[in-house]
């Protein structure tokens, strides 16, 4: 996992440490530190944390481990078209 892309969703997303982490399922009193050493990269989230990460900012869990900026981009903008394809239907 990228931490950087971690802390861009999130601030993106416009909540703090600890909401994320608490929307994630992680227990409120150590929500925050977690998700700081996550954003930091002192530690990596597993696969189904990062999944849930990913859900709660309404992302694809594919664009935490995407290298090259450019294709993250494009992971995120074929989520957001595939969205507005799925409402309008």
């Amino acid at each position: 996992m990228l931490p950087f892309r971690l802390k861009d969703a999130r601030l993106k997303a416009k909540l703090s440490q600890q909401r994320l982490g608490v929307l994630a399922g992680i227990d409120e009193a150590t929500a925050s530190a977690r998700m700081n050493q996550y954003e930091r990269g002192v530690h990596t989230p597993d696969f189904d944390l990062a999944c849930r990460l990913a859900a709660v900012l309404d992302i694809p869990a594919s664009y935490f481990y995407t290298v090259e900026d450019d294709l993250a981009e494009m992971i995120l903008n074929y989520h957001t078209d595939k969205k507005k394809a799925s409402n309008r239907s």
